[in-house]
């Protein structure tokens, strides 16, 4: 095999790197100096040969760091070429403006700074304290006609028999059951209420079979054994700790206003029915447009008033008047307590119904009898 340049044939004058030499001058690698490529340059002379059928390549090396581009051989196959260059994206279309949305979605959509468990939602009680207003919401007139029609409907049956004042009673203990849970943001709690009714169920048996002369007894034995239930219930819960706590008290709280609102069952009947009717007149007036200062001494007026009205009536006398002031501020701790946290409109119908004559129970209980 001959050592001699390739004589003849189609690729006869093809020298790429004498030509190259004179077209342009790669550049360098890294640490080679430019006497490399002369050495090139002279072992192979330049010969000629049609640049219009050529293309010069251009790519990157693989030192990537450094961005050096080296012109690499020309090939006789493919037309001229440019080099390359990067395109500029193309122009997007002009999007459509999106509306701004209202101020009550952004508000719905709000939420709270983030936290280690995500982001949690903002309840209407929280934004309000931001936004410098009470989260205190009353219930308003329409719940305060239905403590009312409830409470006049205890005052008369309990004049009547006890057997007739069940039947209010029980609905004033549902009501109480299923109202303290949903107040304290607990819904469905089916076994809490279920629990909590089935209390208040137990007390009224025990007091109609014992009589009012036991009702201590009838009354205190459920009470204690529903709170043992509660715990019970709560450790067989697999929630976490926070969470068995928490239903642990509503359930106990719920049980206990359930089963202490058996009081009126327990109490003396003309005590009932002063008690129950203050509660009915102090909730009205509480409910009237006033300023709060002056809606409640409006209320313990009114509820003193209707004791000694239904005092005299009932032979109870103008001693009356002092139990009806008492369940009055019973019933108007209760009526504060269902206005707390910005309470849905289910809360107002249900402990807000039932919370002012529940808390009035054991006031009614326990003076009634003494009174008497």
């Amino acid at each position: 095999m001959s050592d001699q340049p390739y004589q003849g044939g189609p690729y006869e004058g093809y020298d790429p790197y004498g030509q190259q030499q004179h077209q342009a001058a790669p550049q360098a690698w890294p640490g080679q100096s430019q006497a490399g490529y002369d050495q090139y340059a002279d072992a192979y002379p330049q010969q000629g040969y049609d640049q219009q059928y050529t293309q010069q390549w251009q790519g990157q090396t693989w030192e990537t760091q450094t961005h050096a581009h080296v012109r690499a051989a020309e090939t006789s196959y493919l037309p001229p070429q440019e080099p390359y260059a990067p395109q500029a994206p193309a122009p997007q279309p002009p999007q459509p403006q999106q509306p701004e949305p209202a101020p009550e979605a952004e508000a719905a959509t709000a939420y709270g700074p983030a936290t280690l468990a995500g982001n949690s939602r903002v309840t209407d009680a929280q934004r309000a304290r931001l936004e410098g207003r009470s989260p205190i919401i009353e219930p308003g007139m329409q719940p305060a006609l239905l403590t009312a029609g409830l409470g006049l409907l205890l005052a008369v049956t309990a004049a009547i028999a006890s057997y007739a004042l069940v039947v209010p009673l029980v609905m004033l203990q549902a009501v109480t059951a299923a109202g303290w849970f949903r107040l304290n943001g607990m819904w469905p709690a089916r076994q809490g209420i279920a629990l909590a009714f089935l209390g208040g169920l137990t007390a009224d048996a025990a007091v109609l079979a014992a009589g009012r002369d036991h009702a201590p007894a009838a009354i205190l034995g459920p009470l204690g054994v529903w709170v043992l239930l509660s715990l019970v219930l709560q450790l067989r819960s697999h929630a976490s700790p926070d969470e068995r706590m928490y239903g642990l008290m509503a359930t106990v709280a719920s049980s206990s206003l359930a089963v202490l609102a058996t009081g009126y069952l327990a109490a003396q009947p003309h005590a009932v029915s002063v008690g129950a009717a203050a509660v009915a007149v102090a909730v009205l007036a509480r409910a009237l447009p006033l300023p709060t200062p002056a809606s409640v001494v409006v209320s313990l007026l009114a509820a003193s008033g209707a004791g000694i009205a239904v005092g005299g009536m009932t032979g109870f006398g103008t001693k009356g008047a002092a139990l009806g002031a008492a369940a009055a501020i019973c019933a108007l701790i209760g009526h504060r307590v269902a206005s707390y946290d910005y309470p849905s409109r289910f809360v107002h119908f249900t402990a807000g119904v039932a919370l002012p004559l529940s808390a009035a129970a054991p006031v009614v209980w326990v003076l009634g009898r003494a009174l008497a």
